[in-house]
C-alpha cells in the first residue's frame, strides 16, 4: 500500500489555519487531522477528542517521558504534542495527515518526516490579524496584544515551509490548499496508481 502524505500546515493565531482545515477535512476523501493533546482549558464549543485531547500537565509530562509526541511545544504557558504512533499508522495505511503545529513543531516534524509537506498560511495584513483575533471574543486585550506581538516572529519563519497562501480571501485561499494536496498526489511515485502503470507498460 502506499504511504500518505504529512501536511504540515502552520500559521500565526488568527490567520484562519483552523477554519481552512476544517474545509479541507470536509470537501476531500482520505485526509485526516492529527489531534494534538494540550494542557490547556477546553474553550466553549470545544469537544475532548475532537479539537484536542485535553490532559493534565503531569499527564502531558509523563508522555514526553515516554517519548510518545513527535513534536511537543509550550505556547503561552500550555503544552502541546502530536502522537507519534497515531500519525505513523495513519500514513502506513495510505491516508494523508495534516498537522496543524507552530514553526517550531514544523522545524522539529520535517526532521523526521523529510518528506512531508510544508504550508505557512498568511493573513493579508498585520491589522487583518488583530481584527480576527478580536472577532473571535475569545481573548481579553492584553493576550491578543502578546498574540500580535509574537505573530510577527512566527510569520518571519514562512521561508522554511514549500508553500505560502495568503488567506485575504476565504474561498481562494481553500481553493490554493486543495490545489496543493491534489498535486501532491499526482507526483511521482504515484500513490495508488503501482497496477494500472504496470498493465499499461506491460
Amino acid at each position: 500500500m502506499a504511504q500518505g502524505t504529512l501536511f504540515i500546515i502552520s500559521a500565526p493565531s488568527g490567520a484562519g489555519k483552523t477554519s481552512l482545515v476544517a474545509e479541507i477535512l470536509a470537501r476531500m476523501d482520505n485526509i485526516q487531522a492529527s489531534i494534538s493533546h494540550t494542557t490547556r482549558a477546553c474553550r466553549p464549543g470545544e469537544t475532548d477528542g475532537i479539537n484536542y485531547h485535553f490532559v493534565s500537565q503531569q499527564h502531558f509530562l509523563a508522555m514526553i517521558g515516554d517519548n510518545a509526541f513527535l513534536e511537543h511545544a509550550q505556547v503561552f504557558g500550555n503544552f502541546y504534542g502530536t502522537s507519534e504512533q497515531w500519525v505513523r499508522e495513519t500514513l502506513a495505511q495510505g491516508g494523508d495527515v495534516i498537522l496543524e503545529i507552530d514553526w517550531q513543531g514544523a522545524a522539529q516534524v520535517r526532521q523526521k518526516f523529510p518528506d512531508s509537506q510544508s504550508i505557512f498560511i498568511l493573513p493579508p495584513s498585520k491589522q487583518a490579524l488583530r481584527e480576527r483575533l478580536n472577532g473571535r471574543g475569545q481573548d481579553d486585550a492584553e493576550v491578543i496584544d502578546q498574540r500580535v506581538a509574537a505573530a510577527k516572529e512566527e510569520m518571519s519563519h514562512y521561508v522554511e515551509a514549500d508553500y505560502l497562501v495568503i488567506n485575504d480571501d476565504f474561498d481562494t485561499a481553500r481553493q490554493q490548499l486543495e490545489s496543493i494536496i491534489k498535486a501532491q498526489r499526482c507526483k511521482i511515485p504515484v500513490q495508488g496508481q503501482e497496477k494500472l502503470l504496470l498493465d499499461l507498460l506491460s
